[in-house]
């Protein structure tokens, strides 16, 4: 959405004051361990942008607490499999070849928005080593959440998310839906239906500080349905829907979320 767009859509500015009382609203605690989903625009005009949004976040959580944001850049994977866009196949040795390393204190997000672009590089933050789906985190949990990320667990039990889930955090989401939720695909992980496939996955990485390809067996990861899993899980009235800014927003415990998709995706994918 343009800046115009934005201003136009907006009839009061949010501050980092505004988004305080907001968020404390929605039931989000000092202390807390939460994963933060976001889109800016829908916040509509924040004074300050992305950076107010964060500080806004970090501010409620105080120093006990500790945010999480996706951190992901999907074009660290093998380009033989790229689909958004498609490139052609006689380009895939040459990108093998010469894509640079993922470096997570360099490698840029993509698609993820402004909030976690921003925040991947703030003070104190701490990024997983995935080289597809990385997560980021800030606070005293940060390291224990983001230091063990296998490369075939990308939204796996040895990812941010299963340490989220062994640790009972929370979801927050800020303006966008459950096709966003990050936290379903480790539902999706523990899920069983009959034509669960996987593939063979491909990433460039630093390995003793020398640029290395490694390929990994890696779940097929499908979100195609996950719109309707999360109203499923809303129908039973086991979370918090608010706003923050002039986005709705929604809260609640990912384990909670992560065993009811386990059971639905089991059962709808295996029909």
């Amino acid at each position: 959405m343009s800046l115009d767009a934005v201003v136009a859509a907006t009839s009061q500015p949010a501050t980092r004051t505004s988004l305080v009382r907001d968020l404390r609203a929605m039931g989000l605690h000092a202390g807390d361990l939460v994963l933060v989903h976001s889109s800016l625009s829908a916040l509509g005009f924040v004074v300050g942008g992305a950076a107010t949004v964060i500080e806004a976040l970090l501010a409620v959580l105080g120093p006990n607490g500790t945010l999480v944001m996706p951190a992901h850049c999907p074009d660290g994977g093998d380009p033989a499999h790229w689909r958004a866009p498609p490139v052609p196949s006689e380009w895939v040795d040459i990108l093998r070849a010469h894509r640079p390393p993922y470096d997570p204190a360099r490698t840029p997000t993509r698609g993820m928005g402004a909030i976690p672009e921003l925040f991947r590089t703030w003070p104190g933050v701490v990024r997983s080593e995935h080289p597809i789906g990385s997560f980021a985190a800030h606070g005293p949990l940060a390291s224990a959440v983001t230091r063990d990320h296998a490369l075939g667990e990308m939204l796996g039990e040895r990812s941010p998310l299963g340490e989220l889930y062994r640790r009972d955090g929370r979801i927050l989401l800020l303006g966008v839906g459950h096709g966003a939720n990050t936290s379903l695909h480790l539902g999706e992980s523990r899920a069983d239906w009959p034509d669960k496939a996987f593939i063979i996955e491909g990433s460039r990485i630093l390995r003793d500080g020398q640029s290395e390809w490694v390929s990994y067996e890696m779940l097929c990861w499908d979100d195609d349905d996950f719109p309707a899993l999360g109203a499923a899980y809303e129908a039973g009235g086991s979370h918090t829907v608010g706003s923050v800014g002039d986005a709705e927003a929604r809260l609640f415990r990912q384990r909670d979320l992560v065993d009811f998709a386990t059971a639905w995706l089991s059962e709808t994918r295996g029909t």
